[in-house]
């Protein structure tokens, strides 16, 4: 199935196992002070352990005055290098390569982090950091130049099998690529050739210092995605510069800090969407191209390695998703794959169940990140494990409790295991969910929990088994509230998700959340009118930035209404009158009113249970309403002790 995936490729001197990399991904698993520690490799080391032919780490500093980020790795000094040695070495023992991405921010930075003024091509601010950069001068600019080498020599030095310049997603040597950032018209700016002379002379200098054998790779935004910024025709005809200069193979990626949602792109995105820039540049170089943007299966990584498209495949959050990916695939085991959602829950930084864990993970698998603490060990002692509710919380404790070797039956009262997750799946761009509940229903089956559909849990069939442990994921039920009702047809849009419910054909949703604005843009889909209404002062926001950005795109283009600060008071014949800030609004001529107003924790059995059960265990919504990854670790962590 898998013929050239998983043929040796070459990138310079570089022989890989295979064709599947991970690339440079920002983790927040480094130490305060830019050095690698040992969580940091204990991350990539297990990419590599799964299969990666080449580890790319995140982007690597070369000046503290061009560092993005607190804590951001930092190679401006001997002094580091002795934690890339490390890292570098373990890569090596589990059979992977590793380059190591330099990188300067230039104007995507603020001095809040560096001290100092942000610096660039022109004194042109960033419209997301926004805060005016200082021109560099030539004299400066090779100044970097030699940074820029002497962080590759680093690299070398700690026994990196190459390096990444990232000239890609607007940083500084990408600021010089293009018009958008660069208005110089000296030696640095102008036509094309002297707006990619930076780059040239980085590649030069490099080389210089490191040997002609000593590969790199050169990453670039085929298309910036902002007005007036760099499209990919020039691109390609930057590559061949590249190429001539030295480049040893060249890394299509996408977007700048302004056009965020492409650049770090959400499920709202096609899979693939970036492979005609990939494409167009291996059409015009010669040496090998690297393919990145929202691939994450292994059916499509074949594909775009045997169709020619590119001869190496980026898997960003996929590696993330699963470090296991390229082994599992390999082995035929894709049902294996714990699958990347395009969710943008974990894989942002944003931190799961504990406030203080900010470092990259993945909403449907918790082990990622947390490598040195979350692991699936033996049980000493195996228990009798019983789980009632099958949505994803359930059946996350419920593999890894059998995997543990603990027996485990878990009683789902409806016909289909997902719980919140199968409405949830249903709106536009969220099908992919639906990868998760067979994910968790294979692992289930591999370790032998014990399923029992259609069976609902009481005190009678719980104590029958004798369990040792009992947890409860029974979720949570949509909230109804007591709304006065002059006769429009009033439901819940988990019951239209679900299918039980046949929307009308003009819709007032009551509530902006998450539920209400992914329900509108459900109902675009079925030909229907929608108006929202939400109380707070903005909709959508529990919704990643990336993710409101395509949603509210779309529901403007549907023509669907929001109005915030907006409170039912009551429902009429066709509709409702609400209370706002400037007074009463009135709402007429809809057929049906929809509500997502948020949810309410269900569990009966906790206090029936207590005193007949040994020990019971409380998780997700049953604890109270929040999100999926929230239900998800709390399952992982609870499973790994029991």
């Amino acid at each position: 199935m898998f013929n050239r995936i998983f043929q040796k490729g070459q990138i310079g001197n570089a022989e890989l196992n295979n064709r599947l990399i991970m690339p440079a991904m920002g983790s927040s698993h480094g130490e305060a002070d830019g050095k690698v520690g040992e969580e940091l490799i204990e991350y990539y080391a297990a990419r590599a352990k799964g299969g990666f032919g080449l580890i790319i780490t995140e982007f690597v500093c070369v000046d503290p005055v061009g560092k993005a980020l607190p804590g951001q790795l930092m190679i401006h000094s001997d002094e580091y290098i002795d934690g890339f040695k490390r890292l570098a070495q373990r890569i090596h023992e589990d059979g992977s390569k590793i380059f190591m991405q330099i990188q300067h921010s230039g104007r995507q930075t603020v001095s809040y982090f560096t001290g100092t003024l942000p610096v660039a091509p022109s004194p042109i601010p960033c419209p997301v950091n926004r805060e005016l950069p200082r021109e560099l001068t030539c004299d400066e600019i090779y100044d970097i130049v030699g940074k820029f080498g002497d962080a590759a020599l680093r690299a070398k030095t700690a026994g990196f099998d190459g390096v990444e310049i990232h000239g890609a997603h607007g940083y500084l040597v990408a600021q010089f690529l293009s018009s958008y950032s660069n208005k110089r018209s000296d030696e640095f700016g102008g036509d094309i050739k002297g707006r990619t002379k930076f780059a040239v002379e980085l590649i030069k200098n490099i080389k210089e210092k490191c040997g002609e054998d000593f590969p790199l790779i050169f990453r670039i935004s085929g298309d910036e995605r902002v007005e007036n910024g760099r499209k990919i025709e020039e691109t390609v005809i930057i590559t061949k510069i590249l190429e001539q200069a030295g480049a040893d193979a060249i890394h299509v990626s996408t977007g700048v800090y302004a056009s965020m949602p492409y650049m770090v792109p959400p499920a709202n995105v096609p899979n693939g969407f970036n492979l005609e820039a990939a494409s167009a540049v291996k059409a015009e170089v010669n040496i090998p191209v690297i393919a990145v943007g929202r691939i994450t299966e292994p059916l499509m990584a074949e594909e775009v390695v045997s169709n020619g498209i590119a001869d190496f495949v980026a898997l960003g959050r996929a590696s993330i998703a699963d470090p296991e990916f390229p082994n599992k695939a390999k082995e035929g085991r894709m049902d294996e794959i714990s699958p990347c959602v395009g969710c943008i829950t974990r894989c942002n930084g944003a931190p799961g169940v504990d406030p203080d864990d900010h470092g990259v993970s993945c909403m449907i698998n918790p082990f990622s990140g947390h490598e040195r603490i979350l692991k699936i060990t033996k049980a000493d002692s195996p228990k009798n494990i019983v789980i009632v509710g099958g949505g994803l919380g359930g059946l996350e404790a419920a593999w890894i409790s059998a995997a543990r070797g603990h027996k485990v039956t878990l009683f789902e009262r409806g016909n289909k295991l997902g719980g919140q997750v199968i409405p949830g799946s249903v709106p536009p761009y969220k099908h992919e969910l639906t990868k998760a509940i067979r994910y968790y229903t294979k692992m289930c089956e591999k370790y032998g929990a014990d399923i029992q559909m259609g069976t609902e849990a009481d005190v009678d069939k719980i104590t029958a088994l004798n369990p040792d442990e009992v947890i409860l994921a029974t979720g949570a039920n949509p909230v109804a509230p007591a709304i006065p009702n002059e006769g429009i047809p009033v439901v819940q849009a988990v019951d239209v998700l679900n299918g039980k419910v046949m929307p009308g054909k003009k819709v007032l949703i009551v509530g902006g959340g998450l539920v209400g604005v992914e329900t509108a843009e459900h109902l675009l889909m079925l030909n229907c009118q929608a108006t929202v209404v939400e109380m707070l002062d903005k909709a959508g926001m529990e919704l990643h930035p990336s993710i409101q950005y395509f949603i509210f795109k779309s529901l403007k283009k549907g023509g669907v209404d929001i109005y915030t600060n907006t409170k039912v008071e009551k429902f009429t014949k066709d509709g409702a009158v609400c209370s706002s800030p400037t007074g009463e609004v009135a709402f007429t001529g809809y057929d049906m009113a929809i509500l997502a107003i948020g949810s309410t924790s269900y569990n009966p059995l906790e206090t029936a249970l207590k005193g007949k059960v040994k020990s019971i265990h409380l998780i997700g919504d049953a604890v109270k309403p929040r999100r999926i990854v929230d239900a998800v670790e709390e399952a992982c962590r609870l499973a790994v002790k029991l």
